[in-house]
């Protein structure tokens, strides 16, 4: 709890970054905000649709195998006194953050389609915010972004192999 603690002391007694926490929490529930995103790319770019698909589908797979592992894990969320709970979750689980899984597969994908350093950006802030709202542990965030990030890896690899299917 001392690193929730320190955390919300320092970050979370900041209204703005709660409430920058609550939208980035928003937008990340069910990874509903990376598929928005992806379904966008996929609209306006196409002759890149397969990797906008892609996004969608490392975003959602990541999310979904989080969900999994969290059943399996059972770990219940911070729950003490000195935890300042910001928002609200759909379940009382807490490893691995759903939130940073599918935030690092979607930051991965996109920072690979785009050439941007997505993930360096988007990572964090994610990871942090789930902290200042109170409904994670840090060990949480880290399996989660770790997870997201063999996600990612997976599509791309499936990526990889279509693409080598197509010039044989």
């Amino acid at each position: 709890m001392k690193i929730i603690n320190a955390v919300q002391a320092t970050l979370g007694a900041k209204p703005e970054v709660v409430r920058a926490a609550r939208g980035m929490s928003h937008f990340g529930e069910h990874a509903l905000g990376w598929i928005g995103i992806a379904a966008v790319g996929w609209l306006v770019d196409k002759p890149r649709r397969r990797q906008w698909a892609g996004v969608a589908v490392g975003a959602v797979g990541a999310h979904a195998a989080s969900i999994v592992i969290k059943r399996v894990v059972r770990r219940p969320r911070p729950n003490d006194p000195s935890v300042q709970v910001n928002v609200s979750t759909p379940s009382k689980l807490s490893f691995p953050s759903s939130h940073a899984t599918s935030t690092t597969a979607a930051a991965v994908l996109l920072g690979k389609l785009t050439g941007l350093p997505l993930p360096a950006v988007l990572v964090p802030p994610m990871l942090l915010s789930r902290v200042v709202l109170g409904v994670h542990y840090p060990s949480d965030v880290l399996a989660g972004s770790a997870l997201g990030a063999a996600s990612a890896a997976v599509v791309l690899a499936a990526e990889r192999r279509l693409d080598s299917d197509r010039t044989r």
